[in-house]
């Protein structure tokens, strides 16, 4: 198979990736990477050095690909498929490319702040850093339900890349600091997402796992 994608079922960017692959039906072959083995650990790092999730290898090509938005990109360049989830139109694309940062940045971002907070030992845990996180998340789901005003998707009314960055930012961001019933937009959003096949599939191949989450 042309594609394989490394990835560990619980982590949030390779559920980035994963939705735009499911989108598109896209075939390639999951890679399961178990850090915590010795062998398997070794080799995903020679693969790729960062060691960080998640990563494809096209087989076509011998291209090993990381970092979630790129390989995106990626598959939109070299295995495109139904679904656009970058359009064609400049413009819309520019909007697609600024609210996929958006959830990268200001909402996947803080949540893996609080989630690692978690993984500390007690004593190098900081409540500065989490207090800080919550702050940009509540920011963040304000900024979102101005911008949801008139739009099914994150950048309009085609599901794009910048909702695949959305749908696993939002999730678990609502499971540190819950969604306000006030956010109405933000909250009916990430039921769209969830409801979403792609999504859904996802969430269901990661429930297994779930225990594993801190807190």
């Amino acid at each position: 198979m042309a594609l394989s994608l490394y990835f560990h079922p619980l982590a949030s960017y390779c559920w980035k990736v994963l939705i735009a692959l499911y989108e598109n039906e896209t075939p390639f072959e999951p890679q399961l990477v178990d850090l915590g083995n010795a062998e398997a650990r070794a080799a995903f790092f020679k693969l790729a050095p960062l060691g960080k999730f998640p990563v494809v290898r096209d087989g076509a090509s011998g291209r090993v690909v990381c970092e979630s938005t790129i390989i995106i990109e990626y598959l939109a360049q070299h295995h495109p498929g139904r679904a656009a989830l970058l359009p064609a139109d400049r413009e819309l694309s520019l909007e697609v490319r600024a609210q996929d940062r958006f959830f990268d940045q200001q909402i996947h971002e803080p949540m893996q702040k609080h989630v690692a907070d978690k993984l500390r030992p007690a004593d190098k845990r900081d409540p500065y850093c989490v207090e800080q996180a919550h702050a940009q998340l509540e920011k963040a789901y304000g900024i979102l339900e101005a911008t949801l005003t008139g739009r099914s998707w994150a950048a309009g009314e085609i599901f794009s890349m910048a909702d695949c960055a959305a749908a696993p930012a939002l999730y678990y961001a609502n499971l540190v600091h819950p969604i306000a019933s006030h956010y109405e937009r933000v909250g009916s959003y990430l039921k769209r997402l969830e409801a979403r096949p792609s999504f859904a599939r996802v969430l269901a191949e990661a429930q297994p796992y779930f225990a594993m989450f801190p807190g």
